[in-house]
């Protein structure tokens, strides 16, 4: 948990040694000094371990006030943080100017049980009678009961992970979209998670995420709390990489996050969704075309098969060109925004088949971006690397230059003589 910085006393004082410069001097009186911490839960209920309750600590202080300095107890059974700086501001009480001080620390006990918080202690250096002289603000002791969890689960079961909070959010991002992945085709999940009224470490580690039939490998986990006046804010973020192992469509099972609502007093779930891996390229693979219902449709089906073998007699002659197994490769990797992969798929289509290579090199849009391509990989890194998916697409329209009629020749056979 956070704790305050020498900083934040420091300016803490400055802030008070300019806010009551100006309050004349007068002989202090009872009352006129007064700090007072309260615990505040939702619904006033007892709070269940690792549930947030904030303390507020209040000063009224009818008095010119050189320095001072709040000084917070230990606090033993409970994790804590403080929620912003101090607040100081102008107040009237019983008709007469006096100086307000606030301060709100979120506590998290750590265990049922009833305890007390000893008292907080403000120190202040007061100008009182015309001298300045220390005096020591106490608060009164506060008991606080933490209520045992009564169910299944709770904070001491160590399954499901309890988490207590006022709001739990979970975003889920693929990219590219799992339906359109094919087998062995790599895709990046993220998965987040927020939620209001904890610090980090109490987020939920990273789930299992497994399926038969599909790969998975597990990335970084990054937490990260940001401190709000209502309380802390949470994040934590999931990383996977997810492969099909099998060419059928794979349900990736859902994962339920059972949490605690602080302020409806219930159990609540929240769910990483389940989702479908490669489904929309199995249920393409599966459709076939409609029978023909007429003589015309049939010689229109007829025509289009003839058109279909003529494609895919193209096809063949292109996928039997030497650098056709790099060419696929060099998709599988921008696909991937694998650039180092991209790099070696596209040295080995220059190796299979030298004259592309050349055609790709002499071409005034692709020569540039390909040498950005080697300045970004084996450079200084101060080049980007060039964007991969428009690269292999305009790779693919060149095509190596045709070889010489001549070097058909020897095919013929030997020509005959000229008389």
């Amino acid at each position: 948990m956070a704790k305050r910085s020498i900083g934040n006393r420091r300016r803490g004082r400055l802030a008070a040694a300019l806010l009551f410069a100006a309050t004349p001097a007068f002989a202090l009186e009872d009352g006129d000094l007064g700090l007072t911490v309260t615990a505040e839960v939702p619904g006033g209920a007892a709070p269940y371990p690792r549930e947030m309750v904030l303390l507020r600590i209040r000063g009224t202080y009818r008095a010119q006030i050189a320095l001072e300095d709040l000084r917070q107890p230990s606090l033993p059974h409970f994790g804590w943080t403080q929620l912003g700086r101090d607040h100081w501001s102008r107040v009237t009480i019983q008709g007469q100017e006096a100086r307000g001080f606030e301060r709100t620390v979120a506590v998290f006990p750590q265990g049922p049980g009833r305890f007390v918080i000893d008292p907080f202690v403000h120190r202040l250096t007061i100008v009182d009678g015309g001298e300045r002289r220390v005096v020591e603000v106490r608060s009164a002791p506060l008991p606080l009961e933490v209520a045992a969890w009564q169910g299944p689960g709770g904070p001491d079961a160590p399954e499901p992970w309890w988490l207590a909070a006022q709001d739990v959010t979970v975003t889920d991002q693929w990219e590219p979209e799992p339906e359109t992945l094919k087998l062995g085709e790599p895709a990046r999940r993220t998965v987040t998670l927020d939620a209001r009224g904890v610090t980090a470490d109490a987020l939920p580690p990273r789930p299992v995420l497994r399926t038969r039939g599909v790969l998975t490998f597990a990335g970084p986990v990054e937490r990260q709390t940001r401190i709000t006046p209502a309380g802390p804010v949470a994040r934590v973020t999931y990383r996977w990489d997810v492969r099909p192992g099998v060419p059928e469509p794979i349900t990736l099972s859902a994962i339920a996050i059972p949490w605690f609502d602080t302020r409806a007093r219930v159990m609540r779930e929240a769910e990483i969704p389940a989702r479908i891996i490669g489904g929309r390229a199995a249920k393409v693979a599966e459709e076939a075309p409609p029978p023909p219902a007429s003589p015309w449709r049939a010689l229109a089906a007829g025509l289009a098969a003839f058109g279909l073998a003529l494609s895919a007699w193209g096809l063949s002659r292109h996928r039997a060109a030497p650098a056709a197994p790099a060419l696929r490769r060099l998709a599988r990797a921008a696909r991937r925004r694998d650039a180092r992969s991209f790099h070696a798929a596209l040295t080995d289509a220059g190796r299979r088949d030298p004259a592309l290579a050349a055609a790709w090199r002499a071409d005034p849009g692709l020569g540039p971006r390909l040498a950005a391509l080697d300045a970004a990989l084996f450079g200084k890194g101060d080049v980007p690397v060039p964007a991969l998916d428009g690269l292999v697409r305009d790779l693919r329209a060149i095509r190596a230059p045709a070889a010489p009629a001549d070097s058909l020749a020897p095919l013929d056979g030997p020509r005959p003589a000229k008389v």
